[in-house]
Parts: structure tokens; C-alpha cells; sequence
């Protein structure tokens, strides 16, 4: 159907007045990081706009969000991480998802990642040690915390994640053998619900690197067992910390 031109003029500026509106959307104010209280972060409220990426069908289980990668060749920050950004509520996405299918890969992005641990690790081949140690053993925690889930894995929700930022240290070159500072938290908490209770999980280690946390230790940083290791269950959201360790 042909349009006359004062019809085809109105369209224009309608959807030139549109995209205005769109882009004028204020910027998301950038959190301090200098936290005072224990951070609670609730990934109910994550929204497909103000998320990082949502997954592609609202149907699709487990949910998982994307995680913007680190670049290669920058260097750490003194920035003190927040767990109240859209970034830290996709890690923590990303790990529930892990947890509920057993599936450690699932929450690589949210692990520390090796072109950091190259640079903080003052070790022979840091590479190695965080291929053969570190992941190997949060591989091994995902599959035990999987399985204390059980049953309830498919049905089971995340329900908030509770990180003592007020505990948070600064833990200073030379200290556990590494060679750069970064941001340490011990015994942030997954709270979910599963058959009906209200449930919890420990993350035994959180480290920063560039103002952001990641998991470095899940189920425990000192190990007595060959096996996998869930930190602290309780009914209820436990209780997090103690504060220290590196």
C-alpha cells in the first residue's frame, strides 16, 4: 500500500522521536565497592535489560547469564570489589547453574581467571597449578555440592548470596606466595530453597582481580580429603565467615 507524503512524514518523526526516548535511558550508577555491611545479592531481581545477557528463552533450565571475559595483558587494581553489580550476580548465576547440573564448566567465568592467576601466583608455572590444583579441586566441590542438592536439583532456586564485604582484606604482595595484592573474602553464603526449605552453601574463598570477585576456592582452601568438599552446609542461611585466609 502506497503512503501519501504527509503520512510518510508523520511516521519518520514518530520513530525518529522513538529512538530519542530510547537512548536517553540514564547510565546505571557504578556501586562504590567501599562496603560497610554484609552485601546481600538477590538474583530474583535480575531482569533481561538489566542483566549482563539474559538466556535466550525464559524456559531454558538452568539459567545462565554471560560473563564479560578479562583481557589478557592488564594488570591488577586496588579497586575493592562490590557484590551488589550486575557482573557479580551473573558469576553467581553461572555457579547455581553449575551446581544444579553438576556441570563445573558451566561456572568457569565466574572462577579466577588464569591470565590473573599468571600474574598474582609468584610460583614456578602458575599455569599449571591452577589447572591441575585449583580447578581440578573446584570441579570436585561442584560435583559434591550437586550432590547433596540431589533429587531437588531441578526444582531447587537460588535465593540470594550473602557476602561479608565488611570482613574483605587486603592481602598484600608476598603473602601465600604471590606476587600481586588483591581483595580476599572467606565464607560468602548461596542460600536456595529445595524440597521446601530454605537451604545454604558456603563459598569458602572469593579474590578480586580489576575490582571484581571470583571464586578461587569453593568448597574449602585447606583440604583433608582427595574428594569433593561443600563448605558449611546448614539449614537456613547459615552463617557467614570467619574472616582471614588468603
Amino acid at each position: 500500500m502506497m503512503l501519501g507524503r504527509p503520512m510518510t512524514a508523520m511516521l519518520l518523526l514518530l520513530l525518529t522521536a522513538g529512538l530519542a526516548a530510547g537512548c536517553s535511558q540514564p547510565a546505571p550508577a557504578v556501586p562504590s565497592g567501599a562496603a560497610a555491611t554484609d552485601q546481600v545479592t538477590n538474583p530474583a531481581s535480575l531482569s533481561p535489560s538489566a542483566s549482563p545477557q539474559a538466556a535466550p528463552s525464559a524456559s531454558t533450565w538452568p539459567l545462565i547469564l554471560a560473563v564479560p571475559m578479562p583481557r589478557a595483558g592488564l594488570h591488577q587494581t586496588s579497586r575493592r570489589p562490590t557484590a551488589n553489580g550486575q557482573v557479580f550476580k551473573a558469576e553467581m548465576t553461572d555457579l547455581w547453574a553449575a551446581v544444579l547440573t553438576g556441570r563445573p564448566d558451566l561456572a568457569l567465568p565466574a572462577f579466577f581467571p588464569l591470565v590473573a592467576y599468571e600474574q598474582v601466583k609468584a610460583i614456578a608455572d602458575p599455569a599449571a597449578d591452577w589447572r591441575n590444583r585449583l580447578v581440578a579441586e573446584f570441579d570436585l566441590d561442584v560435583r559434591a555440592a550437586h550432590d547433596l542438592i540431589g533429587r531437588h536439583a531441578r526444582h531447587a532456586s537460588l535465593l540470594r548470596v550473602i557476602v561479608p564485604e565488611a570482613e574483605a582484606s587486603w592481602i598484600t604482595p608476598g603473602v601465600c606466595s604471590n606476587g600481586v595484592g588483591y581483595w580476599h573474602v572467606a565464607g560468602a553464603r548461596l542460600v536456595y530453597r529445595a524440597g521446601g526449605q530454605e537451604r545454604s552453601i558456603g563459598i569458602a574463598s572469593l579474590i578480586s582481580w580489576r575490582g571484581r570477585w571470583y571464586v578461587v576456592h569453593f568448597g574449602a582452601v585447606l583440604r583433608t580429603t582427595s574428594g569433593g568438599v561443600v563448605d558449611q552446609p546448614a539449614q537456613g542461611p547459615g552463617t557467614p565467615g570467619p574472616p582471614g585466609g588468603c
